[in-house]
């Protein structure tokens, strides 16, 4: 019998991989403290917890029936559903046994202040944020108040806000669960926010620090303007900062608990125009962030604090709207602006103001508008989507306003102070998110603005092909919708995650047609979207340890040492024959309408592994032809070696894995702290390998590509790439434009 998941965990008992058990926050505050960063000590309870008690008491059916047939426009009736969800959760008794479990827990790491955060199951995640959508409760103390603040954490999994990004977003409502992660206090002196990227210019090169005095929640919401601190990964040094005037700082009183303790506080006067960072702590916050970006290979938003002369890391997630960028910097407007505040971000836009002094005032704004306020919250959110620029008085480059206007692509000026008082309804004002600045009519500006930028940027033809790697289906309509030339690295690991079941727990329990079915339905919308361009699906490459995580999965799945270089890939196929059919069968039925969907082999370690895998593809019907290509993916040393006999098996082209092809070249776990600098696709023996491949594909006539990111960040990597032959590179969304820019230049250079 499989063993039920635990409903409580402790941080340094989960990793990055346990999103589904512990949500976005729960997996990266385990991360961190498993990678020894300092991070406030705590337990989560899991989505397991959360289930159970859905399902047991009968709650889901009930919440099924009140959003049956809601519009999520209609903001009085989207309200109405929440608050009746809502109290229906709060109002169900916890089980004895849960309840009891959290208390135990809290005892354990020493009762006293705690935080109790949301972390959807769905949350954090590159390509879909689920940022703000659930709710906090700090200062939570005592065993009874803790376990009620968790049950207001699960009902806040049906906010009015969650309902509607979620439906919008073609999330199910009961397939995003959600953990709470229950943590020490840190009662901050100096709190604040990092970007390991610019997050306006988009430069990989510089860090961005805010800081405040106080609690964080004071800067996230929008209620203080930050200093900010701009500093260069070489060295570190600080090459500029921005003191800003605070007169109040958010804390906590010391005779009460709950919300309702943090208290507005004056800051003495002496202190409101100092710095609220000494330049050594500065630098010291620039070290740990370039860590723990390198830790997790992309670039991070970190929230940070300060007590009692500690730095602690509360939360590090990646960074979800990283834009592309601009082909050279844009000058700014000459006219005289009538405002001005932080540039966060980039864009202009013309349109008449609307301002909201409550998000209940949300629905006045129309398609087109510029919507002005305050500060936003998460409740702003349906109307952020609507309006074409965003203005507001106060925040920093990190405040909700911010991040929400850089993922919905519009221009946003923040902090301007008064733009409530200054600014008019229905005044057309101009928006430059660029260089935060609001000007009033409709300005143009002769030289190219973003939108230019990515016109331009889409005008650009390459012979080399840029593919796209995508493993969700909500994001295969907008990415189609680009210029790029197919999917070259279609994840099957994401589907098959949502499905949740092993796949011969599926075949045991008779169940084959609804695993096929699932897997059609994850699959399809790629190809949809993207025909008659290729979409090229990696067949299921799964460890063992991931596929222990699956129900039913540790009865078929036996503990490994190392499963990267265990039970995986093709070595799977042609041992487990019966799963590898139920996927074949997937992907027959999505070709039947598609026939744009091609299968690429990974983790292929023997030229007989490759024969006998494409022998059951064929038996099945997958045979090769015009319509239809067979790749294998190059990331084992012996692909390179034996690359002749790998290719005369009888495949369409190779896709070169460059970050397993790197690390048994090297010898090195990718996740290493310790080697991560001597971690390089760039190595002599890698770039040989590279060389190998590409020409020897070339001379046998067949196509090749690589899937990763360093074609991307390493300009002179392309430029040879380019030189061997190579016919398609596939990177990640974001840098789809800038890649397509780096192998043009590349081509013009090789070819002159």
């Amino acid at each position: 019998m499989q063993k039920k998941p635990e409903a409580i965990v402790w941080f340094d008992q989960v990793t990055k991989q346990d999103i589904p058990l512990v949500g976005g926050k729960g997996a990266n505050l385990g991360e961190m403290t498993n990678a020894k960063i300092p991070v406030p000590p705590g337990f989560i309870i899991t989505s397991s917890a959360y289930y159970d008690f859905i399902d047991s008491s009968g709650v889901q059916s009930q919440i099924r029936k009140i959003l049956e047939g809601l519009d999520i426009e209609n903001s009085k009736a989207l309200s109405a559903a929440s608050v009746k969800i809502k109290d229906l959760i709060m109002q169900t008794v916890l089980p004895d046994s849960l309840a009891r479990q959290i208390k135990d827990a809290y005892a354990k790491l020493g009762g006293g202040l705690v935080a109790v955060r949301s972390s959807a199951t769905a949350e954090d995640l590159p390509e879909a944020s689920f940022a703000g959508q659930q709710s906090t409760y700090l200062n939570q103390e005592g065993p009874d108040q803790v376990v009620h603040a968790v049950q207001m954490c699960w009902a806040s999994l049906f906010e009015a806000r969650a309902i509607y990004y979620r439906q919008e977003q073609h999330f199910d409502h009961f397939k995003v669960g959600i953990a709470v992660p229950v943590q020490r206090m840190v009662q901050s002196v100096t709190s604040g926010v990092i970007f390991t990227i610019e997050p306006i210019t988009h430069d990989p090169s510089k860090i961005v620090i805010e800081a405040i005095y106080g609690l964080g929640e004071g800067l996230v919401s929008g209620e203080i303007n930050p200093d900010l601190f701009i500093v260069s990964k070489q060295g570190p040094a600080i090459l500029s900062r921005r003191i800003s005037f605070q007169d109040r700082r958010l804390v906590r009183n010391t005779s009460g608990t709950g919300e309702g303790a943090n208290y507005w506080q004056q800051v003495p006067v002496d202190k409101q125009e100092q710095q609220k960072l000494c330049d050594e702590d500065v630098l010291k916050l620039a070290e740990l962030a370039m860590h723990i970006e390198k830790h997790y290979g992309v670039p991070q938003d970190i929230e940070w604090a300060k007590e009692d002369g500690a730095i602690y890391v509360v939360q590090s997630r990646p960074v979800t709207a990283i834009k592309e960028q601009a082909l050279e910097e844009e000058p700014e407007i000459k006219e005289q602006p009538i405002l001005e505040g932080s540039p966060a971000s980039p864009g202009l836009a013309s349109g008449p103001v609307k301002i909201l002094m409550d998000p209940s005032e949300i629905d006045r704004v129309d398609s087109g508008d510029i919507l002005v306020a305050e500060m936003t919250t998460p409740d702003f959110v349906p109307a952020m989507k609507r309006a074409a620029a965003i203005v507001t008085n106060r925040g920093g480059r990190t405040s909700h306003a911010a991040i929400v206007s850089r993922e919905l692509g519009i221009p946003c000026v923040v902090g301007t102070h008064e733009a409530t008082k200054v600014l008019r309804n229905e005044q057309i004002i101009t928006v430059d998110g660029t260089h935060g600045k609001v000007y009033p009519g409709k300005v143009a500006r002769r030289i190219q603005t973003s939108s230019v930028v990515s016109m331009v940027r889409d005008a650009i033809k390459t012979k080399t092909r840029v593919y796209v790697n995508l493993a969700q289906p909500e994001l295969a309509d907008m990415v189609a919708a680009r210029n790029v030339d197919g999917v070259g690295l279609l994840r099957a690991e994401f589907i098959i995650s949502g499905i949740g079941k092993h796949p011969n727990y599926m075949i045991e329990t008779g169940r084959q047609e609804e695993f096929i079915n699932k897997l059609y339905e994850g699959i399809v919308p790629f190809a949809k979207a993207f025909h008659p361009r290729p979409v090229v699906y990696r067949t299921t490459d799964f460890k063992t340890n991931e596929y222990r995580e699956l129900e039913g999965g540790d009865k078929y799945e036996l503990p490994e040492e190392n499963p990267m270089l265990g039970y995986r890939g093709a070595s799977r196929y042609i041992r487990d024959i019966d799963s590898f059919k139920m996927e074949i069968e997937a992907i027959k039925r999505v070709r039947k309408d598609y026939p744009n969907l091609w299968v690429m082999i990974p983790f292929v370690r023997t030229v007989d592994e490759l024969r006998r895998t494409k022998e059951i593809l064929e038996a099945e019907g997958l045979k090769r032809g015009p319509d239809f290509k067979l790749w294998m993916m190059t990331e084992i040393p012996a692909n390179i070696f034996l690359m002749d006999k790998f290719i005369d098996v009888g495949i369409d082209g190779i896709s070169i894995g460059s970050n397993d092809l790197t690390q048994l070249t090297l010898g090195i776990d990718r996740d290493s702290e310790k080697l991560q600098e001597t971690f390089d696709e760039r190595n002599d023996a890698v770039m040989a390998a590279l060389e190998i491949a590409v020409k020897t594909a070339k001379r046998k006539g067949i196509t090749s590509s690589i899937c990763g990111q360093a074609p991307s960040v390493y300009p002179e990597m392309t430029e040879k790439l380019v030189a061997w032959g190579i016919t398609s590179v596939s990177v990640s969304p974001d840098m789809i434009g800038t890649t397509r820019e780096i192998i043009a230049k590349a081509e013009a250079k090789v070819h002159g």
